[in-house]
């Protein structure tokens, strides 16, 4: 090969080689299956532009979302035991925690933070489905403890935000006793009558449906998320009937008043606002005017029942 071959053959086929594309420029709608590019998708809130289809946001992203100025501050979560039951299957339960932790970059399967949505203080605990999938362990247990203590002591709404498949296995009975306990830290909210407020998203399934999660004063869903405690499959080979269309989406729980309203993740933020600027206002913005011609505020007025001696 001369020194011309050497020299002008890379020279040309670098030209026209294909550079190397990373894989994660571009990302799948799960719904229509379309290539969104990954610039786009994260301007649109990860939803889908083309189907609106709401895809999955980390905790990370979700209190940035919701929190003014995405200004809040994560609280250390309380300390547990971290494989009470030496579980091991495929790999052992404590490869699998340092594995999402390294993943995540969290502790575990939940966010707990305070600042403020729309100048009112409040409270968030977000889960994040990246975080074996969102599990329910004795951590997450005691950190929604820890969250409805501090809404509590901060006299703040709580909001949480689940997006989990239910109880980790990896815990037996000990995750499954987080759903008595999440009861009892909802319980302490409404005895000091601080709000509690629940963003179902996708997926809320298992053990978390079946306690705290929907149990809120008020419980709003993301358009399309799979809301249920065990799958369709399951419950249509056990009642051996076909399921209704949409069955278990957050539209078909609104109509039968399972949910009380479904926001676009563009409105979250907003519609949280309203909300909380209602509940922190409690007095009337206006007199009270009583009916049937009564004076206002008195029960008196010219509907006034007679004296005792009168005739």
């Amino acid at each position: 090969m001369s020194w011309l071959d050497r020299f002008s053959r890379p020279k040309v086929s670098g030209l026209f080689r294909k550079p190397d594309i990373p894989h994660d420029l571009w990302e799948k709608c799960d719904e229509c299956e379309q290539m969104i590019f990954h610039r786009e998708l994260e301007s649109n809130l990860r939803v889908c532009p083309r189907c609106d289809h709401h895809m999955r946001l980390g905790a990370d992203k979700r209190l940035a979302l919701l929190f003014d100025n995405e200004d809040y501050k994560a609280i250390e979560l309380p300390a547990v035991a971290e494989d009470p039951l030496r579980f091991r299957d495929r790999k052992r339960y404590a490869d699998r925690l340092r594995e999402a932790r390294g993943k995540t970059g969290h502790d575990d399967a939940i966010v707990v933070a305070h600042g403020s949505i729309g100048t009112a203080p409040a409270v968030v605990a977000a889960f994040d489905f990246g975080f074996l999938g969102g599990s329910m362990g004795t951590a997450v247990g005691e950190s929604l403890l820890a969250a409805a203590r501090l809404a509590v002591l901060q006299e703040a709404p709580l909001i949480v935000i689940p997006s989990s498949g239910g109880a980790r296995m990896q815990e037996g009975v000990l995750s499954l006793m987080q759903m008595a306990r999440t009861t009892i830290a909802v319980d302490e909210l409404k005895e000091a009558g601080v709000p509690y407020i629940v963003l179902l998203t996708n997926p809320t399934t298992g053990g978390v449906t079946a306690s705290f999660a929907m149990l809120g004063d008020i419980a709003i869903a993301e358009p399309g998320a799979v809301i249920g405690f065990a799958g369709p499959r399951v419950i249509e080979e056990t009642i051996r009937e076909r399921l209704p269309e949409g069955f278990q989406r957050s539209e078909y729980l609104r109509d039968h008043g399972m949910v009380d309203m479904v926001v676009h993740r563009r409105k979250l933020r907003e519609t949280l606002s309203l909300l909380l600027s209602l509940l922190r206002d409690k007095k009337p913005p206006a007199e009270v005017i009583a009916l049937h011609g009564n004076a206002p505020g008195r029960g008196e007025g010219k509907n006034k029942p007679a004296s005792a001696g009168a005739d």
